[in-house]
C-alpha cells in the first residue's frame, strides 16, 4: 500500500509532459554516504522522467577516490549499476591546497575547503570511511572530460549537464572539445552567492563567497564564458531558505524503497544549516515550477589573487563589462512546500528500472 501511495503521489505532483524521458549527465563532487550530493543525485536517478547518461565525478566536498567510492556504493544498493560512473579532476586547475593556506594568512579562514577542511582531510590517494560499505563495481576506465564530450556529440543538442560541485570537469570537456557547451542542451548548476539574507556566517560575513565557484574559480570562468544555449543558476541566496529536518526524513523513511531506506540511514543533520543545496537545483530543473521568481544576470569569477579570488562576480544587461560573460537564469525564490513534498515523493518512490 505504502509503495501504491507513493507512486500516486509521485504521479501527481510531477507535470504532465514528465513521461518523456530527459536525458542527463550529472557531474557532482560526490561526497557521502548521504548528504547534498548524493541526494541530489538520487533525486535525478529516481525521477520517471530522466534518463541518466552517466555520473562524472570531481574532487570538491571530498577527495576524488572517496567521491567515486560512495557513488558507485550508493547506486549498488538502489540498484542502478547501469549509469556509468566516471572519474574526473583530483585537483583545481590552479589552486593548490598550500597557496590557500598562505591565502588564509593574509585575508582570514574559510569555513568549508572541502577535501581541504583540516579536521577531515586525508591524503588524496587513501580511502576515507566508509560506512555504508566498499563497492565492488568499479568506475569506467574513459575518464570524466571525454565522457562529457562523447555523450553530447552522441546526442547533439539533447543532454542537460548537471553541476553540483566546482567545474573542473567541465572546463577540461571543453577544452577538449571547444564544440562542448554549444552540443550541449543546457547547464544547469548550483553555484554561486549574490546577496543571500541569511545570519549564517559563512556568507553574511562573505556574501559573494560560494564553494564550488570558490574551489576552482579558473574553471568556472572558462564555463561560465563558454557559449551554452542556456544556463540555468541555483546560488546561495536560494539555497539557504530550504532546510533538511528530522521531519523531511521521517517521511521518506516511512517508504521502504531502496532510496528511502539509503536515506533514512545515511542523511545527516549539521545543526541550523541543513541547506538542500544540490537537491533543490536538481528538483527546479526536474519541475521549474517550483521556482516562483528568477532574474537574468551575467556571471563571472574574480580571478584576481587579493581578497576576492573566487568570489562571484555579477552584472545586469545595462552595466555588465565589455567580456564574454553570458546570461544566466538565476533563481531568487520558491515554492518551499511543493519543493519538499517532491523531495520526498521522489526519495520515497521505488527506484525506476534501466533505462
Amino acid at each position: 500500500m505504502r509503495k501504491l501511495i507513493a507512486g500516486l503521489l509521485l504521479a501527481t505532483c510531477l507535470p504532465c509532459w514528465s513521461q518523456t524521458k530527459r536525458k542527463i549527465i550529472i557531474d557532482q563532487d560526490a561526497a557521502g554516504p548521504g548528504g547534498t550530493d548524493q541526494q541530489s543525485m538520487l533525486l535525478l536517478i529516481q525521477s520517471p522522467q530522466t534518463e541518466v547518461l552517466g555520473i562524472t565525478v570531481v574532487t570538491g566536498d571530498q577527495w576524488l577516490n572517496d567521491e567515486v567510492a560512495h557513488t558507485l556504493r550508493m547506486l549498488e544498493l538502489i540498484g542502478r549499476m547501469d549509469i556509468p560512473v566516471a572519474s574526473g579532476a583530483e585537483f583545481p586547475l590552479v589552486r593548490r591546497k598550500q597557496e590557500t593556506e598562505h591565502w588564509e594568512q593574509g585575508y582570514g579562514s574559510i569555513a568549508w575547503l572541502g577535501a581541504w577542511t583540516p579536521r577531515f582531510y586525508h591524503p588524496p590517494d587513501q580511502l576515507g570511511e566508509m560506512p555504508e560499505g566498499v563497492p565492488t563495481a568499479k568506475a569506467a576506465e574513459e575518464d570524466a572530460a571525454h565522457f562529457l564530450v562523447r555523450m553530447v556529440r552522441k546526442f547533439p543538442n539533447q543532454v542537460t549537464i548537471y553541476e553540483g560541485g566546482p567545474m573542473t570537469n567541465l572546463a577540461l570537456a571543453i577544452s577538449i572539445d571547444p564544440e562542448f557547451a554549444g552540443l550541449a542542451k543546457e547547464l544547469v548548476f548550483m553555484g554561486g552567492s549574490f546577496n543571500p539574507r541569511t545570519d549564517d556566517p559563512e556568507f553574511a560575513n562573505a556574501p559573494t563567497h560560494e564553494f564550488n565557484l570558490w574551489f576552482d574559480p579558473e574553471a568556472a570562468h572558462i564555463v561560465l564564458a563558454a557559449s551554452w544555449k542556456r544556463i540555468v543558476c541555483t546560488p546561495v541566496d536560494i539555497s539557504v531558505k530550504t532546510r533538511l529536518t528530522a521531519g523531511l526524513i521521517d517521511r521518506i523513511k516511512a517508504s521502504d524503497s531502496p532510496a528511502a531506506r539509503y536515506i533514512g540511514k545515511y542523511a545527516r543533520l549539521r545543526g541550523n544549516y541543513n541547506y538542500l543545496w544540490d537537491e533543490l537545483a536538481a528538483a527546479a530543473w526536474l519541475d521549474p515550477s517550483l521556482i516562483t521568481k528568477k532574474e537574468t544576470r551575467f556571471m563571472d569569477v574574480d580571478l584576481d589573487r587579493g581578497a576576492g579570488y573566487g568570489n562571484t562576480l555579477s552584472w545586469t544587461e545595462q552595466d555588465k563589462p565589455k567580456t564574454q560573460a553570458q546570461p544566466v537564469e538565476v533563481q531568487d525564490d520558491l515554492d518551499l512546500e511543493k519543493f519538499y513534498n517532491l523531495f520526498v515523493d521522489l526519495l520515497s518512490a521505488q527506484t525506476p528500472p534501466k533505462n
